[in-house]
């Protein structure tokens, strides 16, 4: 049965940041500083109160430029940070390299029941060991990535797309955003949502990095773990969708998107959802 969008996380006017959630985000590399940047402005942008970046130098440069409302850690502090988090999110543009594969393996090891969403490269790591966990990580593999955590052909995914999305779900008891022109979401007890929001001015770099920090930012403020996933990715659809009136399919970037997620979001407001 299709499951229907739920409401927006409730914001208390009693609040600081600290309600809204802390983030930890392991992302980035010495050649893909910008993943770690737009998923964790996504991050702020949808709602969530605190977002910290743990990187190499060169990402960590790259975001204090970017914005100046993320914090920012080297790697070596990880381990500390990660029990002060209420959601980590990892993987955008990490790379797969020796010492990436380090961190991911020690973050999922030491992760405990800290809801985590896991994107990108965190994906091709994860495809390489025999991780199984708790129904409260979100996995947001586009069909490339599909085939490799199911170890079949790309082939055997796009033929096969929701019980591919299904089988990752059970393979890892996991929430899983099957990422295509009509991303789905399916969660380990089979609930399943059909996204129809979007268009191909989504189909640019950096995509996929806007949607995992939404998703992340919803979950810090403490949307069910799966509920987090349909409304990111509807979310994620509807910005590219409005960003596609002002700037056409051909012109809108990745960071565009970030910035059309307030207006997104005043959207599904207005629908008093």
């Amino acid at each position: 049965m299709d499951y229907k969008l739920p409401k927006l996380p409730y914001r208390d006017e009693n609040s600081n940041k600290g309600s809204f959630g802390k983030i930890l985000n392991i992302s980035g590399s010495k050649y893909m500083t910008g993943a770690a940047c737009l998923s964790s402005l996504a991050a702020l942008k949808i709602g969530a109160g605190y977002v910290e970046i743990a990187s190499c130098d060169e990402v960590l440069k790259a975001a204090a430029c970017y914005s100046p409302e993320i914090v920012l850690a080297p790697t070596e502090k990880i381990p500390g940070l990660i029990n002060q988090a209420t959601v980590l999110l990892i993987g955008c543009g990490l790379s797969t390299t020796d010492s990436a594969k380090e961190i991911f393996t020690k973050v999922i090891e030491q992760r405990g029941n800290i809801p985590t969403v896991i994107d990108a490269d965190g994906l091709n790591l994860l495809s390489k060991t025999e991780y199984t966990f708790d129904g409260r990580v979100v996995l947001t593999p586009h069909p490339k990535e599909a085939s490799r955590l199911l170890d079949c052909s790309l082939e055997d995914i796009l033929n096969n797309f929701e019980d591919s999305a299904r089988k990752i779900s059970e393979k890892y008891n996991c929430v899983t955003v099957m990422k295509s022109h009509q991303t789905m979401v399916v969660s380990p007890d089979g609930r399943t949502y059909h996204n129809t929001t979007g268009n191909s001015a989504l189909a640019k770099a950096g995509s996929g990095d806007v949607l995992a920090g939404m998703i992340a930012g919803l979950i810090a403020q403490k949307a069910d773990i799966f509920d987090a996933a349909v409304l990111g990715v509807y979310l994620h659809g509807l910005c590219g969708d409005i960003a596609k009136e002002d700037l056409t399919a051909y012109g809108v970037l990745a960071s565009d998107t970030v910035r059309y997620i307030p207006y997104a979001i005043k959207f599904l407001l207005s629908k008093k959802m």
